[in-house]
């Protein structure tokens, strides 16, 4: 679905993820299969290939995570020109984090979300020496205070254990939980991080197919 900038623009890519080859009929091309029945103003297309949940503004939306997925679904773009572009597009300072390669989507939204313009929360670390540490220190030479959010891991491509791919709204936090003794922990640490109301969803049955709550919404207004 369309990204929606600082300016109220709505940016469609190309969605032809490379987790998706050999299920093409998946696919959703916005241009042809949606926007002939749903009107969205201010809305541009471009070719750069980039799933929504790989894109995670700040408050402000003057700056935007994205993963280095982003280079090997777009292997026609040069680096740089692909950069500029993106940060063009988005109309926002663009930080790029590693994925993890045997993560099926290598979405930014599983691994950070912004808490203000300086600070943001990414998984707790499971080894000093793992990926998420890796992600941490990234970020933070960029300058990012980093607070460590509840994770555990779960076999193959389930989501279960990703508390941070919440759906946050103007007044709401909508936190996933997975009847777990760590939800506990999550929903008290998200009470004290966000200046919201905290509202706990159980969403086990989405998350073993590898989406939470913020892989399934879409910011529109």
């Amino acid at each position: 679905m369309p990204v929606k900038t600082r300016s109220g623009k709505y940016v469609s890519f190309r969605y032809e993820p490379s987790y998706l080859a050999n299920n093409p009929q998946l696919r959703t091309n916005f241009k042809i299969d949606i926007a002939p029945n749903f009107k969205v103003d201010n809305l541009i297309y471009t070719d750069i290939n980039l799933d929504g949940g790989n894109v995670v503004f700040s408050p402000s939306k003057e700056k935007v995570i994205i993963s280095d997925r982003v280079f090997s679904e777009n292997p026609e773009y040069d680096k740089n020109t692909l950069l500029l572009e993106l940060e063009k597009l988005l109309e926002a300072s663009l930080i790029i984090i590693p994925s993890l390669k045997s993560d099926m989507t290598g979405h930014a939204d599983g691994m950070v979300r912004f808490v203000d313009e300086n600070t943001v929360v990414t998984n707790a670390l499971l080894s000093p020496y793992g990926f998420e540490t890796k992600v941490k220190k990234s970020l933070r030479n960029y300058g990012f205070n980093v607070i460590d959010f509840p994770y555990f891991y779960s076999k193959g491509d389930s989501a279960v254990g990703c508390y941070l791919n919440y759906l946050a709204t103007e007044k709401s936090i909508f936190l996933p939980v997975f009847g777990v003794d760590t939800d506990n922990g999550a929903i008290k640490l998200a009470k004290n991080i966000f200046d919201k109301t905290i509202i706990p969803v159980n969403i086990n049955e989405i998350a073993e197919y590898g989406g939470l709550l913020n892989c399934i919404s879409w910011e529109f207004e």
